[in-house]
């Protein structure tokens, strides 16, 4: 198991992970930080347990906006399947159709 030291609001972590996670570990800080700081307008006006919650908060919003988008994508994916299907039913018959008078014709 690797450790890393991350920063968050100019404060060091370190924090366990997989090795070869570290990388994306410090990106996942990065984002962190960026929201803490940006609900700190003040610079430090704020303790840091509830900047901390702050920067959970918005992080939450957005998962949750993430996930609410995805679910509507996903109810999208499957209506336009479904309409891909009702689509190929109709060509199947319409050349089903069309071979039947085809054939009625040739044994004229």
């Amino acid at each position: 198991m690797a450790q890393v030291t991350i920063s968050i609001n100019a404060k060091p972590y370190v924090v366990g992970c997989d090795d070869g996670e570290e990388a994306r570990l410090k990106a996942l800080a990065a984002t962190i930080d960026a929201k803490v700081r940006s609900a700190d307008p003040g610079g430090g006006a704020a303790g840091e347990t509830r900047l901390m919650l702050m920067g959970a908060l918005m992080l939450a919003d957005e998962a949750a906006t993430c996930a609410s988008r995805l679910a509507t994508a996903e109810a999208e994916i499957a209506r336009l399947r479904a309409d891909l299907d009702r689509a190929d039913d109709h060509a199947v018959a319409a050349l089903e159709a069309a071979a039947a008078k085809i054939e009625a014709m040739a044994a004229r």
